[in-house]
């Protein structure tokens, strides 16, 4: 069982005549009798001191009564899991308590908040009542214990764009905490796979001597060749191994560029991108990449986060025109904001704007772009991608529709040719937007994620956002069941 000790504790787990843990802790055990603070002794002895010596554990702030969470249900269902699966002896000898500790440590150092450091696991022995406990430490702030976001998300993740494959022939990338590579076959098939060759486990990169030949791919080891369903078709000195294949990714091309899907434990994909959109009358792709440190979903949260609009990149007047609508995998979040830019010797522009955002998971969203005084459409397209757990690439790619007719003529570039504005017009939308990215990595690269924060009324709806996100982090016993 587990309990929050502290003070007016309710009386459902207590063990008779035992040392009582310090103000913060958790009890793990099983349940003897009623606690009271006459009955409790104050002194308790540790078995690991140098846990007992941790500077985390004396920053524990006493909770008022004992709450049940998912995770603390978690850890409780572990624990017994583990009594059972051993027999009685694990847990109630102070000879198993290592082994206990051992294995449940895995589970009880995820039951933090990201920046308040892991929890401290110990054991205490109970001398009078001969039985043992484990005690798990909640570090101070952790009001409810919360497990880190996951930094690889379940969902569609941006590789490269389809020309960039076919220039580099055999492209090799770090690609959420794994190294993949993408090449294309000679009917123009892509094919996304892990960089490990099934035979013994090379690198199947350009930087090991991997390469392409004749749309076969070459592993530099042993010469298997491969094809781009990732079946092993020929090696050079006996005939191919039945069943032997690469990992491939699913994959899907958008606009030219190619998207793999990583699901949890291997899953296939749960949901699609969207459609493309028509592409007539629009411009060719303008685009940007970034590298740094980061979560997709604190990235994808600006959809939602309006006050930071005010307060980061000085937008006037934000609105939300409606409430965010969920379906499935698809959020979508409307807003208006009035936009002024500082050109030279107080002489100014103001942009009227409109956004419609489309978040398609944590690594693919689409803005649609809306500049009301001048008459002109814009797509914005966002894809964040994890790159080792830390850092992320953050790509913007650009479209905008022909600028025939632009209403206002100075500020709309009307004294160009239609060519030649939209093309102009399309770099300065993604210089801006980047120019706003940047400000926004300044916070992100310093930011805590408290998953309950203190929220006001202008801040949007940012717990149906994260409510949202949870799909894409799924329990994976639950996908093994």
């Amino acid at each position: 069982m587990v309990l929050r000790a502290g003070h007016d504790l309710a009386p459902v787990f207590t063990v008779e005549a035992m040392p009582g843990p310090a103000n913060g802790d958790a009890i793990v055990g099983k349940p003897a009798g009623p606690i009271s603070s006459e009955t409790r002794p104050r002194r308790w002895r540790p078995l690991l001191p140098e846990v007992a010596d941790n500077p985390v554990q004396r920053r524990c702030r006493p909770l008022p009564r004992w709450r049940h969470t998912r995770y603390e249900q978690e850890l409780r269902q572990r624990f017994h899991g583990l009594r059972h699966e051993a027999g009685p002896g694990l847990g109630t000898g102070s000879a198993a308590i290592p082994e206990t500790v051992s294995l449940l440590l895995p589970y009880a150092a995820r039951y933090r908040s990201r920046g308040q450091g892991a929890c401290a696991l110990s054991t205490t022995s109970v001398q009078r009542s001969k039985r043992n406990i484990m005690l798990v430490r909640f570090p101070t702030g952790a009001s409810e214990a919360e497990p880190p976001l996951s930094p690889f998300p379940e969902g569609w993740y941006f590789v490269a764009s389809r020309r960039a494959i076919e220039q580099g022939n055999l492209l090799e990338r770090q690609w959420l905490g794994q190294f993949v590579i993408a090449w294309c076959n000679d009917e123009g098939a892509v094919c996304v796979a892990l960089s490990v060759c099934p035979h013994l486990g090379s690198s199947l990169g350009p930087a090991a001597g991997g390469r392409v030949r004749d749309g076969l791919l070459i592993c530099p080891f042993h010469g298997f060749a491969y094809d781009a369903a990732g079946n092993c078709v020929e090696t050079p000195y006996a005939p191919a191994p039945k069943g032997t294949r690469l990992s491939v990714l699913e994959t899907r091309e958008y606009l030219g560029l190619v998207f793999a899907w990583w699901g949890i434990d291997g899953r296939p994909a749960q949901w699609d991108l969207p459609v493309e959109p028509p592409i007539d009358g629009w411009s060719g792709l303008e685009s940007r990449t970034l590298q740094f440190p980061g979560h997709p979903q604190d990235m994808a949260e600006n959809a939602v986060d309006l006050a930071h609009l005010r307060y980061v990149h000085l937008y006037d007047d934000v609105n939300a025109v409606d409430a965010p609508v969920v379906d499935g995998a698809e959020l979508v979040s409307r807003y208006e904001f009035c936009r002024r830019r500082h050109i030279f010797a107080g002489i100014g522009l103001v942009y009227d704007i409109s956004l419609t955002i489309h978040v398609h998971g944590l690594g693919y969203s689409l803005i649609e772009i809306r500049e009301n005084t001048i008459g002109m459409n814009c797509r914005m397209w966002v894809f964040v991608t994890p790159i080792d757990g830390t850092l992320v690439d953050f790509v913007l790619v650009s479209q905008l529709e022909r600028l025939r007719k632009p209403r206002r003529p100075i500020a709309g570039l009307g004294f160009l040719p239609v060519e030649l504005r939209t093309m102009l017009m399309n770099k300065l939308m993604v210089a801006m937007q980047e120019r706003d990215v940047r400000q926004d990595i300044v916070i992100w690269n310093r930011k805590q994620y408290l998953p309950h924060p203190s929220l006001c009324r202008s801040d949007g709806p940012i717990g149906r956002f994260r409510r949202y996100c949870r799909q894409f982090y799924p329990d994976p016993r639950a996908i093994a069941h």
